[in-house]
């Protein structure tokens, strides 16, 4: 009776064992890509010079955009969502840093990102490194730009990687956001990093 009794509780701890593993955990809305092994040597100026790397934002959730600021459309709606993220996070907006990595050096002056980034939130950070640096930068995340001729002579575009990475307050990078995710699904992700 008791073998009988012992072989009944250790089935039924493995059938509820297993629909522990069934169940799916709360994940987070944007892809998670914890444990990926690029993007941590961040290191470019800011627009006042100053060599900014993801040691400086210890304790706050970092997000890196690459963009440029003659972009019609994927950067200015990106940063504006950043915004409204960080208002809507309440006090842990406080905890959120993002990062704006110019592809685009040669047009976009300090002077220029700065009042670029005024548009959206005066703590967002503008880095500004050489074609070169920026070029090894995106490598480094496996980001890609690249310019493309407009029609004027002279004139150009950059067509670039319009997601976003997201390091949690330990400096480890744990999400790719894609263009055109929700508000409240950046809010979402983002106070779970922060918890």
């Amino acid at each position: 009776m008791l073998r009988r009794f012992t072989l009944l509780l250790v089935t039924a701890a493995a059938l509820l064992a297993g629909c522990e593993r069934q169940a799916p955990a709360a994940g987070f809305q944007a892809i998670d890509i914890t444990g990926a092994d690029y993007g941590g040597e961040l290191s470019l100026p800011d627009i006042g010079g100053r060599q900014r790397t993801l040691a400086d934002f210890k304790g706050q959730a970092v997000v890196v955009f690459f963009g440029f600021t003659h972009c019609p459309d994927v950067c200015p709606t990106t940063m504006a969502e950043l915004a409204a993220v960080k208002e809507k996070l309440g006090e842990d907006g406080e905890r959120l840093q993002a990062l704006f990595v110019t592809v685009d050096p040669e047009r976009d002056t300090p002077k220029l990102l700065e009042r670029y980034m005024a548009n959206f939130d005066p703590s967002f950070i503008a880095l500004r490194g050489t074609v070169e640096q920026t070029q090894a930068l995106a490598k480094s995340f496996k980001a890609y730009f690249q310019k493309v001729p407009g029609k004027e002579p002279g004139s150009y575009s950059v067509d670039h990687t319009a997601g976003a990475y997201v390091f949690d307050p330990q400096g480890r990078l744990r999400l790719f956001v894609r263009y055109g995710q929700p508000v409240e699904a950046w809010v979402s992700d983002l106070k779970r990093l922060l918890a």
